[in-house]
């Protein structure tokens, strides 16, 4: 991700869609932040841990740095007391690329960050982040309760008002 914030990332995704197709767009960006960290790993949550990228199977590799990603992110909060962090997503719709007004929706999944991981399901951060609001990670969340109370769930009824009130 070139920018330091999920919105100028969002934006930037948008307009670059919305220009290559000629029709509206609406783009994402998502990522963990965790206060301990001062927001990291925030935009860069994907390729926290730097690993060389490896030509063949996307999922293995996929799988190599969600691993590696969950290694750093327990090394570094190894001594943290404050272990507060949310899951946030930031989509931004446009009616075209030089849309001067575009809508911005947030969501933010408050949690905490768990010592160890549990559960099998998800991806990435998932087996790392408690939601209390649930009593389970994110990983031991069936697909469905996870699809309706996550981050994203919450930016896009956030991004459907928005469309229907603008435009």
């Amino acid at each position: 991700e070139p920018h330091l914030t999920f919105v100028e990332n969002a934006l930037a995704k948008a307009r670059h869609a919305a220009r290559a197709t000629g029709l509206p767009a609406v783009s994402d960006d998502s990522g963990l932040c965790v206060d301990a960290l001062d927001g990291a790993p925030g935009v860069q949550s994907a390729v926290f841990a730097t690993l060389p990228v490896q030509q063949g199977d996307r999922e293995a590799q996929r799988r190599a740095q969600d691993a590696a990603n969950n290694t750093l992110l327990l090394d570094r909060m190894r001594q943290a007391t404050d272990r507060r962090c949310r899951f946030v997503s930031t989509l931004v719709a446009l009616r075209h690329a030089d849309d001067p007004q575009p809508l911005v929706a947030f969501g933010r999944w408050e949690a905490r960050l768990l010592e160890s991981p549990r559960g099998q399901g998800g991806f990435g951060y998932d087996p790392l982040v408690w939601i209390d609001a649930l009593s389970a990670t994110v990983a031991e969340l069936p697909a469905d309760l996870k699809n309706r109370h996550s981050h994203r769930a919450l930016a896009a009824a956030q991004m459907r008002q928005l469309i229907q009130q603008s435009w």
